[in-house]
């Protein structure tokens, strides 16, 4: 016979209400006895069903994630696992909305008056216009961005961000010092507007070489329909210049990593020929020596879900816009210009 909420009340020696309170609302039973509680629960197989918690508590139990982009991209995923990590722990599901074209972008929104089944919604590099900031404000839950400007901007509740100004700075002062003037920097041209600093990152780098008298050239790196990079494209783009840069500074590892091999292939030694430098501090950097600049999307994806939490549970977010600092990390894929 399954064990009910009565068996583990009556051998914790509590309350129903208490019991279901402790999985529901643990904000109001005390450490000691929901502790003893949960212990007795796992002792006995027990579990409340989420539908009873859910209607319990008055609440769904379920966060909505707006994503730019495929989930296998790294920082997409990344942040899903930070957001995982913090939410489940706490009895809550995470709903993830992909949007990948500009189509997927307009359902969303246009089906937004029936997804209000929500306690939050977190906006993850996400560029949205101020139409669609009033249709998310509509749902009348906390909103949370995660790479995001201050959330007064964006009619956000609390948003966390990676400090993209400095980390672009630190890209091209790199460069600079080891004496590299002919650079040339690399973008995307995905469809659906982000706001992971994708356009932060470019005006940044390029200020700070035009502070230096140098005017980057720029390559437009080309995403097919499976959100793939053409990085062949772009090695043909290179080398159609006049000269071949001596740096090159990539938006993303996504774009770094692979172009680092293309350039290989074709005879270009990195960083003899050229060096190269990317962004995130993403998987595999460190084993292949891609100096790049850190990011660290899990621990942003951590805070963004203890803030919702905290709004879910009406309480005061001390400080509701956190910027993260970014790091150089300098490895052997750039040296001082021959």
């Amino acid at each position: 016979m399954a064990t009910s909420i009565q068996d583990v009340a009556r051998e914790a020696g509590v309350s129903i209400s208490t019991v279901s309170r402790s999985f529901t609302r643990p904000d109001l039973v005390s450490a000691k006895t929901r502790e003893r509680v949960l212990a007795i629960a796992d002792k006995l197989n027990f579990s409340l069903s989420r539908s009873a918690a859910a209607l319990k508590s008055g609440r769904s139990l379920r966060i909505a994630v707006l994503m730019s982009g495929h989930i296998r991209l790294w920082f997409t995923a990344s942040v899903i696992e930070g957001l995982n990590e913090v939410l489940h722990t706490q009895g809550y599901d995470i709903s993830v909305f992909q949007i990948s074209s500009i189509e997927e972008r307009k359902e969303f929104f246009e089906m937004l008056p029936v997804r209000r089944n929500a306690d939050a919604v977190i906006v993850a590099s996400f560029d949205i216009d101020n139409n669609e900031i009033a249709q998310l404000a509509s749902v009348g839950v906390p909103i949370v961005g995660i790479n995001s400007v201050e959330p007064e901007a964006r009619g956000f509740t609390a948003a966390v961000n990676i400090d993209d100004v400095q980390g672009s700075t630190l890209a091209a002062r790199h460069l600079i010092n080891l004496g590299h003037r002919r650079i040339t920097y690399i973008s995307t041209n995905r469809e659906v507007s982000l706001s992971f600093s994708v356009q932060s990152r470019f005006d940044s780098f390029t200020t700070c070489c035009r502070r230096e008298g140098i005017e980057p050239q720029v390559i437009v790196c080309k995403v097919d329909d499976d959100g793939r990079y053409e990085i062949s494209d772009v090695v043909n783009q290179l080398m159609s210049q006049d000269e071949m840069p001596t740096a090159i500074a990539c938006q993303e590892d996504g774009i770094a990593l692979p172009l680092m091999f293309q350039l290989e292939r074709n005879g270009f030694s990195v960083p003899g020929d050229v060096s190269l430098i990317g962004y995130d501090d993403s998987f595999y950097t460190g084993d292949i020596g891609l100096t790049t600049i850190r990011q660290d999307p899990v621990e942003m994806a951590r805070v963004a879900a203890r803030m919702a939490l905290d709004l879910i549970d009406e309480k005061p977010i001390e400080q509701p816009y956190i910027v993260f600092p970014a790091q150089l990390k300098v490895r052997s894929s750039t040296s001082r210009v021959k």
